[in-house]
């Protein structure tokens, strides 16, 4: 773990892609299939890069411009993201437990550029579905990630579910260059954890981790 201690917090937020689903592998190789078929290949490098932690459209519209079809490429995109991740497998024991710790003390949501139809089966069938006051999936919000509309609607709902709550008393946790962005652009603080990008690409986030486990939330909730 790197950086400095956070302040105590109220309510947490879990990005869904490589944060608490650790898919952005799965994710790759959905763009990667679905921008072949369109005659634009996409190697990982470049979704590292250029895209990772976008929205759905902004994704698209980065790789392949402006498209009159873009509602039937993101209905494809979720679907084939469904076909290998509904199980619920890509979120881990420890991300399960460290979520339930939370969720017994504080209000826990989720803020995702992913659809809700992709974000739902998958922390249903993980077991963790009542854990969440709020899902903010990109169906809620004209503006995707690093535009913090996403993280300002969940703490509308989190303090809507659960009393008056100030931005920087909430944490989020995050993976991508533009989410940690986003978070911050919210004022909210935020974990970055490693592994969709490296370190120096989070640097923005107020501390880096390595994973997420209940030791970091209990510290954080302390």
């Amino acid at each position: 773990m790197y950086g400095p201690r956070l302040v105590t917090c109220r309510a947490l937020i879990f990005d869904f892609n490589g944060t608490l689903s650790d898919d952005e592998s799965i994710m790759y190789r959905v763009f990667a299939e679905l921008f072949a078929d369109q005659g634009k290949p996409l190697g990982q490098a470049d979704y590292v890069e250029r895209l990772a932690g976008h929205s759905d459209e902004e994704i698209i519209r980065r790789w392949l411009g402006e498209r009159p079809d873009m509602e039937a490429l993101v209905a494809r995109r979720v679907a084939r993201y469904n076909e290998l991740s509904s199980d619920g497998a890509t979120i881990s024991q420890g991300v399960r437990d460290a979520v339930w710790y939370a969720a017994a003390r504080v209000p826990v949501a989720i803020v995702s550029g992913a659809a809700a139809a992709e974000i739902v089966p998958v922390i249903d069938a993980a077991g963790l579905a009542e854990a969440f006051v709020a899902i903010v999936a990109s169906d809620h919000v004209a503006d995707g990630k690093p535009h913090p509309e996403g993280y300002l609607a969940a703490l509308d709902l989190l303090a809507a579910a659960r009393g008056p709550l100030l931005p920087d008393e909430v944490t989020v946790f995050e993976d991508t260059e533009a989410g940690v962005g986003s978070a911050k652009a919210a004022g909210m603080q935020c974990v970055a954890i490693v592994g969709t990008m490296s370190a120096d690409r989070l640097s923005e986030a107020d501390e880096i981790a390595d994973a997420i486990d209940v030791s970091l939330v209990e510290r954080l909730l302390a």
